[in-house]
């Protein structure tokens, strides 16, 4: 069986190392003499090795001894560390973050769970919604960190990457060549009017083939080749492909955009905010491949999560 030290005898042999006896220790510690005595006693019974040389008046610490205390040190210290995360309430605290509905997969569940190893007494709070209707929830301040998908940063954002949009189907799907062609976007969307202009420019006739505001629904009938819809290159859910034809216009690019409120300040959302810089400006972000149900109603890591649509 495995044994384990014990930090409190740890805790006496770096005080009677650095008060030079067990008297001054005990003082530093708050313990009576002899109970220091007795932590040192029990720590060398416990490894079988003597780590004082007590010849003198003061207290030496033997070749064992010395390299006992180096490792003492820096488990104390480990020790006091994760006490002072742990019950420190500077890092209790409640960030309300925003991020439209596509883009969630598959960067944000590794920026939480990233940020969870590190603060487990915060909270992330995650909305997931169209773009313009997190600008508003934004404006009104009910959110503290919110990310866009736009073609230009506004006041006050950051671009972090800049991808091409793309039409997108159901694999081997033939209802991209008809005409009119068959769109299948939400009301809310910030890639239809995009795409209806490209359609316009082009002279390619169109017609919409779902009113309302659910995301599941859309996919449902893409992955039907009941519709063509539009995703950012390289975030593409499963059972949907990319549709690659002249025929079709070309829908140009969509930034993702960050924007701080300047409302939760502090070192946990300066945390948050470089993760997701980080997760967002990587390769595999740009090109990783989501599930079908990219839905963002799972729980994740330490966070609450509200859905309320996508873009």
């Amino acid at each position: 069986m495995p044994r384990n030290l014990d930090l409190t005898a740890l805790r006496a042999l770096v005080a009677v190392a650095d008060a030079g006896g067990v008297t001054r220790a005990a003082g530093l510690l708050n313990l009576t003499q002899s109970a220091v005595s007795m932590q040192i006693k029990r720590l060398e019974e416990g490894l079988g090795l003597g780590l004082f040389l007590r010849a003198q008046r003061r207290l030496t610490l033997t070749p064992e001894g010395e390299q006992l205390l180096h490792y003492a040190r820096r488990m104390l210290e480990l020790n006091d560390e994760a006490l002072s995360r742990l019950a420190d309430t500077g890092f209790d605290c409640e960030i309300r973050l925003g991020v439209p509905h596509d883009i969630v997969y598959p960067a944000i569940p590794g920026v939480l769970q990233r940020l969870n190893a590190v603060y487990p007494c915060a909270r992330v709070n995650l909305l997931s919604c169209f773009t313009p209707l997190l600008k508003e929830e934004f404006a009104r301040g009910e959110l503290d960190l919110m990310l866009t998908t736009e073609e230009a940063p506004g006041e006050g954002g950051e671009g972090l990457v800049r991808m091409p949009l793309a039409w997108v189907g159901a694999p081997g799907g033939k209802v991209w060549q008809r005409r009119p062609l068959r769109l299948g976007f939400e009301e809310n969307c910030r890639f239809r009017p995009v795409v209806l202009a490209a359609l316009d420019r082009a002279g390619i006739a169109w017609e919409m083939g779902f009113t309302g505001r659910s995301n599941d629904t859309i996919q449902a009938m893409v992955a039907a080749d009941l519709a063509v819809t539009a995703r950012m290159q390289g975030l593409i859910p499963d059972g949907l492909a990319e549709v690659v034809d002249d025929a079709l216009p070309d829908l140009g690019t969509m930034q993702i955009c960050l924007y701080d409120a300047g409302i939760s300040k502090g070192e946990v959302t300066e945390r948050l905010k470089s993760e997701i810089v980080a997760a967002y400006a990587s390769p595999e972000t740009r090109t990783t491949t989501l599930p079908v149900d990219f839905r963002a109603r799972r729980s994740v890591s330490a966070s609450s999560v509200r859905a309320s649509g996508s873009r």
